[in-house]
């Protein structure tokens, strides 16, 4: 996409997210007030019911990003149509929600109710800013890796970015300094995970500064980093460029998941492969703790 171009859809785009957003910060403090912090809406059949899920089919979990909802999530749910996997889960949280961590906390929540719902069956996670944050946590520091072999993150700032300086001191948005403890956590060594990450990240996006900070560079992860050139941070979402490529990696996923069952425990495998360079998901295994998870 040309700079030209992209400079009008991302204007277009950021002008109806300021409007938005002071109903977004009055939400997540009333969210706050009530004591909310998350809640999942699974595609549902109108009686409320959960539709079959097909063989060779994979729970996918999408995670929007700060001060977003299921809307930011939903063009590239629609753009996923006609695929094998599935059921498709939103998780959301409140905009000004205090912390990653709890929040990888409940992602772990969905995971488990997702997997329960198609046994023996490992889930993918999709999180577009913050949310890729939540989904790294998660199987970073909180043995998800055991649960979820792909994880594919969309404008996220793997290593903070200097626009949360000039944020508001909140405990939140704190979290996304570059330097900051959570980011310290992230950046300590994770051997053994066993999750593979596609970071897809932009030299266009306004909001991760600098745009290398959306690669994630971590000599334990098995982790490829796609250059987006020339959109912006509400527009790389909805790229479509974007969307064929995860929908290409979703295929593959189901692919791999169907032909790893069964059994559940057997032991990964690693194919001679080196960190950071492979494209086939690793899958299985028990669950692990690799990082020490701060209160």
């Amino acid at each position: 996409m040309s700079p030209v171009r992209g400079v009008g859809i991302e204007a277009s785009r950021a002008a109806g997210r300021l409007v938005r957003l002071p109903l977004d910060i009055a939400a997540g403090g009333v969210g706050q007030l009530a004591g909310y912090f998350v809640h999942a809406v699974s595609d549902r059949g109108t009686n409320g019911a959960e539709p079959p899920t097909p063989e060779g089919d994979i729970p996918v979990l999408l995670v929007h990003g700060l001060g977003d909802g299921e809307s930011i999530v939903a063009p590239l749910r629609r753009g996923l149509d006609g695929l094998s996997a599935g059921p498709f889960v939103t998780v959301s949280y409140h905009a000004f929600s205090p912390d990653i961590r709890a929040a990888a906390r409940v992602l772990g929540e969905q995971v488990e109710l997702a997997s329960a719902r198609s046994p023996g069956r490992n889930a993918v996670v999709i999180g577009y800013s913050l949310g890729g944050l939540v989904a790294r946590y998660y199987v970073q520091a909180l043995g998800g890796d055991a649960h979820v072999p792909l994880v594919i993150t969309l404008a996220t700032p793997h290593g903070g970015t200097a626009a949360a300086l000039l944020a508001p001191p909140h405990p939140l948005l704190r979290q996304l300094r570059p330097g900051s403890r959570l980011l310290a956590e992230l950046a300590e060594p994770a051997a053994g995970c066993r999750t593979r990450f596609v970071a897809f990240y932009s030299d266009f996006d306004e909001v991760v500064i600098p745009a290398s900070r959306g690669r994630i560079d971590h000599p334990d992860l098995e982790a490829r980093n796609v250059l987006v050139p020339g959109v912006g941070h509400l527009t790389l979402p909805l790229h479509q460029p974007v969307i064929d490529q995860v929908r290409s990696l979703l295929t593959a996923a189901g692919q791999a998941s169907t032909a790893a069952r069964p059994p559940r425990s057997r032991a990964p495998r690693r194919n001679g492969q080196s960190r950071g360079t492979a494209d086939v998901p690793v899958t299985g295994g028990p669950k692990r703790r690799t990082l020490k998870g701060r209160r």
